[in-house]
């Protein structure tokens, strides 16, 4: 078994921020041709062009990694719902399994934008936020629009609705 180089590190590294880079510039140019996308799911961001970047790899490379604070998109299947985080900023929480296995803690705040009424497990849920490290497969926040335009804009994508 071959032992990982320097190169191949720096490899990942480049492959990571390239990829998230493609995926923020995407979806910046979306937002920019779609107007304001506050708080009503109605009034959401464009969806990007061509079909969702799958992020799985990105995801898996960060957690290996034990990388924080990254821009990513992808899809999972909800497997857990779990009670919501009223500690300040209020949040719905619930666990997706990406393609790949791997789980996320989703926290939504719901301060900021419309909860996810009914959601339930074995729904398909489409999301563009801030991956954190945890020991548990890391978690997805920052789903929802920054209303002092100082961070980026998420989202989440159910039943065809955009919650942000």
């Amino acid at each position: 078994m071959r032992q990982k180089t320097n190169k191949d590190n720096m490899s990942c590294k480049l492959i990571t921020l390239l990829a998230t880079l493609f995926v923020t510039l995407s979806f910046c140019s979306g937002c920019a041709a779609g107007g304001d996308s506050s708080a009503n799911p109605q009034s959401a961001p464009q969806q990007l062009s061509g079909s969702t970047v799958s992020s799985d790899e990105t995801i898996a490379e960060l957690y290996a990694q034990g990388q924080s604070d990254v821009q990513v998109q992808g899809e999972g299947t909800v497997t857990r719902i779990l009670a919501d985080d009223t500690n300040g900023d209020r949040h719905q929480r619930f666990i997706l399994e990406l393609g790949s296995g791997q789980t996320l803690l989703v926290a939504h705040n719901t301060d900021l934008a419309p909860r996810l009424d009914g959601l339930a497990e074995g729904d398909k849920v489409e999301f563009y936020g801030e991956y954190y490290y945890n020991e548990q497969g890391g978690g997805i926040h920052w789903t929802h629009h920054d209303p002092e335009g100082e961070h980026i804009n998420g989202w989440l994508l159910w039943k065809e609705e955009y919650f942000t």
